[in-house]
């Protein structure tokens, strides 16, 4: 059995995030220098999951400016080595976990309509955490340059801290 830490990234998680990004074939690809500097400047809001000691799934996150109750979470990436054993669910209920000690209520992300996964992985966080799951469309596919799909936010909470009873 592989032994799993969930914890918050260094700065030299940074190409392994990245790396993940780019072999998950989903995700936009950022730079390797905003990996790098999430890592810096957002590692108490992200997390990665180290399976018997390597990077093996992330999640990036940032407390919103104008919503310092709302966390949103912007990329959720699990090497195919690891999938299907619950790590990105796991990653997420950490995240949460720790974030709601600092006021965070809510928990926002956004998903493009066809990422099944995706909508599933979030579906059952609202659904195990016994709170509220709202969708609406944030971002239409012509507020894109290219050919990026149109993307929905989920919006789920509120959270209340884990000593509290979720």
């Amino acid at each position: 059995m592989a032994q799993v830490a969930i914890e918050s990234p260094n700065v030299s998680d940074g190409s392994a995030m990245w790396r993940l990004a780019r072999d998950s074939g989903v995700l936009d690809l950022n730079s390797s220098y905003a990996y790098v500097l999430w890592c810096r400047d957002f590692s108490r809001t992200s997390v990665v999951a180290r399976v018997d000691g390597a990077v093996g799934g992330f999640v990036s996150g940032y407390v919103r400016p104008d919503a310092p109750d709302t966390i949103m979470v912007w990329q959720v990436a699990v090497d195919e080595r690891h999938r299907g054993r619950g790590l990105a669910g796991g990653m997420l209920r950490e995240l949460v976990d720790r974030v709601t000690h600092t006021g965070v209520r809510y928990l926002e992300t956004t998903i493009t309509p066809d990422n099944t996964a995706s909508i599933r992985l979030f579906t059952a966080l609202a659904r195990n955490r016994g709170t509220e799951l709202e969708r609406r469309e944030l971002f239409p596919a012509d507020s894109f340059p290219d050919s990026h799909e149109g993307e929905d936010l989920y919006r789920i909470g509120p959270f209340r801290p884990a000593s509290s009873g979720t």
